[in-house]
This record gives C-alpha cells, structure tokens and sequence, in this order.
C-alpha cells in the first residue's frame, strides 16, 4: 500500500512503529528499486519538511505495517518551540549522512559478500527473532524476495543467490521458503569484516 508518493509536498512527518516500510524509486525504465527498508522505530519524511521541497521517494508498506503520524503544523510547531526537539532533528540527519557516505563507500569497496553480511546483520538486528529449537539461530522476520535484497546491495538477483547459497553450503545461514535464517552469527561478523 502507497504511504506518500516521490513528487507530493509533504504533509505529515512518519514513524514506523510496527513492520516495515518500503523506500523504493522509479527508474527511467519503469521498474520500482528498493533503496532502503524503514524499521520501528524509525522516523521519515522530515527532509521535505524541513527543506519545503517535495518528497523524494515513494514508501510503501511491506505487509501489515502500522504508522505513527504527526502533521506538518504540528512538526513545525514544536520545532519552533523545542531547542531539543530541533537538536534531536539535527542529530538525527547528520547520523543518517554518515550511514549514507558510510553505504556508499560499503558499495565501492566491500565485495558482494561482505555487503550481503552487513546487510544481513542489520537484518537480523532489526527483524531477528530467536528461535525457540536452536539458541544460536535467528530468524530475519522480515520477508524479502531476493531480488529486492539484490536492489538492497546494487547488485543482481543471481549474484545475491549465489552467495546466500554459498553462505547455506558453509552453514552461516539457512534459506527456507519463509525466510532466511542466521545460524552463525559470529562467522557472519567476521565475513562483513574482513572480507575487504
């Protein structure tokens, strides 16, 4: 379901409190490419906003999501009436700069199978849950098709395939039809840590 379109002004400032959001775009060809999934927990649409240009991407929910709004008055209201609410503002984007210069540098020096490890990881720290049989194994409750873990990586399908299967056959992971599953956490640190 469509949340905000890429071009609309922006009239609310959104949280994910439950799920997830896709952040995806349009490409001169037609096809949507996931850019990011937003988390609970996390807010979005505060750059149009705070800039007073129009939104830059489009969001959608991925399956059952539930969202916090508050309205552009409102948002400006309170910045104009709490330094630290602005404080907080301006420490939330410049923490979203660094994750941004740190991405791309991630995208022009780490190999496929170190970003697929990272990528993993975030994952598993956003949408794990501990399995009840296995201590060790955590399922990533977010449910991605490759392809869009592919867009996730700039990377293709079939190259994001090979090194899940890799990672299955070395027992780091487990790939089933609802997901995937972190058997190794620690194999996985190291592999998004030295593999350079």
């Amino acid at each position: 379901m469509l949340i905000c379109a890429r071009g609309e002004p922006p009239e609310e400032w959104i949280a994910c409190a439950r799920g997830a959001v896709r952040v995806s775009s349009t490409s001169i060809t037609g096809k949507q490419i996931t850019l990011t999934y937003v988390e609970p927990g996390i807010w979005f649409g505060d750059v149009a906003i705070l800039d007073g240009d129009k939104r830059t991407h489009d969001a959608y929910a991925h399956g059952e999501t539930t969202l916090l709004c508050v309205s552009k008055a409102d948002f400006k209201r309170i910045l104009a009436e709490h330094v630290e609410f602005s404080e907080a503002i301006l420490r939330l984007n410049a923490r979203r700069v660094r994750q941004l210069y740190g991405l791309v540098e991630d995208l022009n020096t780490l190999p496929l199978r170190a970003r697929l490890a990272k990528q993993l990881l975030h994952l598993t720290r956003s949408y794990g849950v501990m399995s009840l049989s296995d201590s060790n194994e955590i399922r990533i409750g977010l449910h991605l098709a490759q392809e869009e873990l592919a867009q996730l990586l700039g990377a293709s399908r079939q190259r994001v395939n090979q090194e899940l299967k890799s990672m299955e056959r070395e027992e780091v992971i487990r790939i089933e039809p609802g997901g995937l599953i972190v058997r190794d956490r620690v194999t996985l640190l190291r592999i998004a840590d030295t593999d350079h």
